[in-house]
């Protein structure tokens, strides 16, 4: 089974974690600027209140068995300082139904299977 990780994070923090992910040998991911807010419903700085505040999101699939460190590795590379702060972001997780690479026509998915029988 084929995991897909989402992970919106701080956009200083994106190169450090695709970094971490390349030097674990999963280089394989989808980068792009997002902007929303999360549960602080935006920032307020004096009378002018931001509520979309700009995020990057980093799009990776991989093996099931790779997830827990995959996460681990995303959520120590995009946390500020040691202890984490507000606002570093959050990671979602869901299974692929299927994956097909367009040039070759293969199904991914079925040949992944097909190895674990």
């Amino acid at each position: 089974m084929m995991i897909m990780i989402r992970a919106i994070v701080r956009p200083e923090k994106a190169d450090d974690v695709l970094a971490a992910l390349m030097d674990n040998g999963f280089p394989a991911v989808t980068k792009y600027s997002v902007a929303g807010r999360g549960k602080q419903r935006g920032i307020k700085i004096g009378e002018v209140t931001y509520d979309e505040i700009p995020k990057t999101m980093l799009m990776s699939v991989v093996n099931a068995e790779d997830k827990e460190f995959v996460i681990n590795t995303i959520m120590d590379a995009a946390r500020s300082g040691t202890k984490g702060a507000f606002g570093d972001g959050k990671i979602f997780v869901t299974e692929v139904e299927g994956v097909y690479t367009i040039s070759s026509g293969v199904n991914e998915t079925a040949a992944a299977s097909e190895g674990a029988a």
